[in-house]
């Protein structure tokens, strides 16, 4: 099993950074506007739909406001296709008002990974203007 991890430090505060991320079904408000486009939840399911129809069922496995971590699993819809799915953020304090987010996805087959690994660098960046954004706007 791959695991990738990538780090990116945000200028806004850890509160305000993970109050996007923890909110889970904002994720085409606050996270990610225009990479998705709705956010569904049904239970511990959530569903995120992209521009071009796609789906992407994912599993909310857990969240801990006192540790500032989520952790999902991407069940049905990946892209690329992938057997296995785990990842978590998790926002920690870099000093001076910003945050690092810190997001690490385990996934089989292990030659996703540098598939992953792109999207995870592309969708970070995407993350981290959008919360700076609305940090100080």
């Amino acid at each position: 099993m791959a695991s990738v991890r990538h780090e990116i430090v945000i200028d806004a505060s850890p509160e305000h950074i993970w109050d996007v991320l923890r909110d889970v079904g904002a994720v085409h408000e606050r996270l990610l506007p225009g990479r998705v486009t709705g956010t569904r939840i049904e239970g511990d399911q959530r569903f995120l739909t992209f521009p071009d129809g796609h789906v992407v069922r994912e599993l909310v496995v857990g969240i801990d406001d006192d540790a500032r971590r989520l952790a999902y699993c991407v069940v049905e819809g990946a892209r690329p296709p992938v057997e296995f799915h785990h990842a978590t953020f998790e926002v920690r304090s870099e000093g001076d008002g910003a945050g690092r987010l810190i997001w690490i996805t385990d996934v089989l087959p292990h030659a996703r990974a540098a598939d992953i690994r792109i999207r995870m660098e592309r969708g970070a960046a995407e993350m981290k203007q959008a919360i700076e954004a609305a940090a100080t706007g």
